[in-house]
């Protein structure tokens, strides 16, 4: 594994900002890591990444432990803050040869080159950093992190800033990065999360409450299954209900209605032939799919106002 977290701790005070909590993520993977804001997201990138030391548990770096070896732990990981840091002073190519430099990264100027052309800042090499727009800034935070070329990336929020053209060729090249490399990312952008994750772990003040494929933690989220169905004609609301084992049957007005189901049975082709026996005709019928926005709002306790 190249990221191994162990009863992973962090105390401020007397306040548990991380609790306790034990993951891994693998080579080859694409790790989201979702929580509120204050949920302790962030702090537990800042310990992966040797910022800030944990209170208790163990992190482990491709075998290296981060309060044993943390300059070897700091070698295999590239690490973009939420709060980008960069030196806004600096030319775009020349702050990427400082950090190469710092890196000792071999063959400077064609690492460079080729990390620019990968993020798409041909066009802003020659630009101050501070001249730049939100998004470009997240690029050279990108090309930053991945300039060493490391094992493990730690992605804070990389898409913030990002317009929809950026955000498909950065979806693009964090997911061709999670190829062959670990990647660790939080984002609140839950279209991302979805289009790009393999597994996603979430936390809520402090605590991990879910770990799982995209796949397995939709289908938990819910037993209850809804359907939308729009008819032609108004339909006897019993007759509807007993077609199939349907829980509930609410009228929307007009013709359409909402049909609840606690059964596994796909309850549309029962809806279908009822339609036909009634001599009616089916205009619309939609199965709500749970998303992981859902999972999201149930795992973390969310209720509207």
């Amino acid at each position: 594994m190249s990221v191994i977290v162990s009863n992973l701790t962090k105390i401020y005070g007397s306040q548990k900002a991380v609790n306790n909590i034990s993951f891994e993520a693998k080579k080859g993977e694409i790790l989201g890591f979702l929580g509120p804001n204050g949920a302790g997201k962030t702090t537990t990138m800042k310990m992966i990444t040797c910022f800030i030391p944990q209170s208790e548990g163990k992190i482990s770096v491709c075998g290296y432990d981060v309060e044993e070896n943390p300059m070897e732990v700091r070698r295999r990981i590239g690490y973009l803050p939420e709060h980008n840091p960069l030196y806004l002073d600096m030319y775009v190519k020349e702050y990427l040869l400082f950090v190469a430099g710092l890196h000792k990264v071999k063959n400077k100027m064609a690492a460079v080159t080729e990390m620019i052309e990968r993020t798409g800042l041909t066009r802003e090499q020659h630009k101050l950093v501070g001249s730049l727009s939100k998004g470009y800034r997240q690029r050279v935070g990108l090309a930053q992190a991945m300039l060493h070329d490391p094992d493990v990336l730690i992605l804070d929020e990389p898409t913030s800033g990002l317009d929809p053209n950026q955000l498909i060729e950065i979806r693009k090249l964090i997911r061709e990065l999670g190829q062959e490399k670990t990647v660790i990312f939080s984002s609140h952008i839950m279209q991302e999360v979805q289009a790009l994750c393999d597994r996603v772990i979430i936390v809520n003040q402090g605590n991990m409450v879910a770990n799982d494929t995209i796949a397995m933690l939709q289908s938990n989220v819910s037993k209850e299954k809804q359907v939308t169905v729009t008819f032609m004609n108004k339909v006897n609301e019993k007759q509807l209900k007993a077609c199939a084992p349907i829980e509930t049957v609410k009228h929307l007005g007009d013709n359409n209605y909402l049909i609840t189901t606690l059964s596994a049975e796909d309850i549309r082709p029962a809806i279908f032939h009822f339609a036909v026996k009634q001599e009616n005709v089916l205009l619309e019928m939609h199965q709500k799919v749970s998303t992981i926005e859902d999972v999201f709002q149930e795992v973390t306790n969310y209720s509207e106002a």
